[in-house]
């Protein structure tokens, strides 16, 4: 149930799409795909769905070379690409039942029944899919992505269109199947990749630039200063701390609460305690910032 990606190259006539990417996912991971508008993440998307041809390079997914055993191959994958193409004239059961066929499922309407209760169709079953709201044709195209209980699922935007608590259940959702499958998801919201993920690889301009854990990701610096956030005991004159060497700005945000902008080296924590005893003030809590997933992103990639 791996994903295996060896120097992969495409090109869209003259221009160079993807830039020699390799990486790998494990079995049972879930993995965020980052990047930019135009950084490469749908077209990587689609060549390991088989949609699309690499130029050069290798990929193999769940045991099977995606340009050599495309049948047996795309019986293992389940793809919800961006745009979540369906069928709009059909009914939604009649939808995944067609989608049953092509697969030619034995238990197809146990599978079925099954997919949409997992997916919170239940209510909007009998309905046209024209008629659906964007969220919820978004988990009808879910639905169908699992309906062939798939080894590997790749997933391009998966909760656009969604409200918060249809979100939140899809999440939860993503993280279940997580424990039995491979996945691989393309979003733009941060927050998910650190609700969901194991592991984050960020690509731009065709090129993997990142790929670790989001935790180890927010440690990556792109800054010389540091950011501290200070509570005292009791509020401090601003232009007074300003005096102490190596600080740069000092912001009050509360009655006795400041975010504190340092050079990082040294470390300002040692002059902020040494001030704070030579003016018999009380520090109730010190916190050294850490970049956000946003931060780390926007670096990488701007």
């Amino acid at each position: 149930m791996s994903i295996s990606v060896s120097k992969v190259s495409h090109f869209y006539g003259k221009q160079q799409a993807l830039k020699d990417v390799s990486f790998n996912i494990k079995s049972g991971e879930v993995v965020g795909f980052l990047g930019p508008n135009g950084a490469g993440k749908s077209t990587m998307m689609k060549i390991l769905t088989g949609f699309l041809p690499l130029s050069y390079g290798k990929v193999i997914v769940s045991g099977e070379n995606v340009m050599e055993n495309s049948v047996l191959f795309r019986n293992k994958v389940g793809y919800l690409p961006e745009n979540n193409p369906l069928y709009t004239d059909m009914y939604v059961v009649e939808y995944l039942q067609f989608i049953a066929s092509l697969y030619k499922l034995k238990n197809k309407k146990a599978r079925i029944e099954e997919m949409i209760d997992c997916t919170g169709l239940k209510s909007e079953k009998h309905k046209k899919i024209d008629s659906l709201s964007k969220g919820y044709r978004q988990r009808v195209g879910l639905a169908q992505a699992l309906l062939s209980n798939p080894e590997v699922l790749i997933l391009d935007e998966p909760t656009t269109g969604l409200d918060p608590n249809q979100i939140v259940e899809v999440r939860s959702l993503i993280k279940n199947l997580g424990q039995s499958k491979t996945i691989l998801l393309s979003t733009h919201i941060m927050q998910e990749v650190n609700a969901i993920c194991e592991r984050v690889i960020i690509i731009n301009a065709g090129s993997i630039v990142a790929d670790a854990h989001p935790d180890k990701l927010e440690l990556l610096t792109f800054s010389n200063e540091d950011v501290i956030e200070i509570e005292f005991e009791k509020p401090v004159i601003p232009e007074k701390i300003l005096t102490i060497q190596g600080i740069i700005n000092v912001e009050k945000i509360e009655n006795a609460t400041y975010i504190i902008r340092a050079a990082k080296e040294p470390d300002i924590r040692h002059s902020l305690f040494h001030f704070a005893v030579e003016n018999n003030l009380v520090i109730l809590s010190m916190i050294k910032k850490q970049q956000t997933l946003e931060e780390v992103f926007r670096g990488l990639t701007v």
